[in-house]
């Protein structure tokens, strides 16, 4: 039996992601992946699957999304607490733009960028025994606000996309 693989890597951006037209020109990008832990979760809802993962994430990065909202608001830049009470498809703070059987597109769209986060499964084990997730971000600048933003948030985003996912992981994606 194979050790299933639930250390968080980067990785090359997926071709196959839906998202992959938005990688040129775009002001972040970056994907993570991780090997699933069991069957079960290679046959789970996409929705769901990103459900599970997206709402793992650790309580210092929940208290550094506090601290964002404070300093953007004068800025004219929508809070978490607005975006979750959104009438939209959402998953948390995450507007639903597109679901298949492998995959779930999310984001949103606002006045200083508008960034994109794709949630890609590999069913296909290759070296893991269940396969694998891989989270993908794109994220397109409009202003200063947006590159400022972008500038002062991308080493958080690193790391709370790779804690997210190891919870999850740990957690048996349940």
């Amino acid at each position: 039996m194979q050790e299933i693989s639930n250390v968080v890597r980067a990785v090359a951006l997926p071709p196959g992601a839906s998202i992959a037209p938005l990688y040129a020109g775009s002001n972040l990008a970056d994907a993570y992946a991780v090997g699933l832990p069991s069957a079960g979760v290679r046959q789970m809802d996409m929705q769901a699957l990103a459900r599970v993962v997206l709402c793992s994430q650790p309580r210092w990065a929940q208290w550094l999304l506090a601290v964002r909202d404070t300093m953007v608001t004068p800025f004219g830049i929508k809070t978490a607490k607005q975006l979750a009470a959104m009438p939209d498809g959402r998953i948390g703070i995450f507007r639903i733009f597109a679901i298949s059987d492998d995959e779930i597109i999310v984001g949103e769209d606002d006045s200083h960028l508008d960034f994109r986060l794709s949630v890609l499964r590999n069913r296909d084990a290759g070296q893991e025994q269940f396969g694998s997730i891989t989270f993908s971000t794109v994220v397109h600048c409009h202003n200063w606000i947006g590159r400022t933003y972008i500038l002062l948030i991308r080493p958080f985003h690193k790391l709370i996309v790779r804690r997210t996912l190891a919870r999850a992981v740990k957690g048996g994606f349940a």
